[in-house]
């Protein structure tokens, strides 16, 4: 029996101050099993993985780098609905 592929996108807030946090989420994510891409926005502290890939099973790989790191978007719901 094949498992059907199934390609995700995955957005992550990580805080990276400097160009040696990028290399080190570079490097996790280019060992990471079922990533075909990924994009690390250093300016916005953003990080896209597209890939046959689980969400929790990405942030898990790039939490291991020490960098504080959330879903995109994570922070913003919860605010919401802390106001609420």
């Amino acid at each position: 029996m094949q498992i059907a592929n199934h390609v995700m996108t995955v957005v992550l807030k990580v805080a990276m101050p400097c160009e040696g946090c990028v290399g080190a989420v570079k490097r996790v994510l280019g060992k990471m099993q079922g990533v075909e891409s990924f994009d690390v926005d250093l300016k916005e502290q953003k990080v896209t993985v597209k890939g046959n890939v689980e969400p929790e099973a990405v942030l898990q790989t790039v939490s291991k780098t020490g960098k504080k790191t959330s879903f995109w978007g994570a922070e913003a719901e919860a605010s919401e609905e802390a106001k609420a």
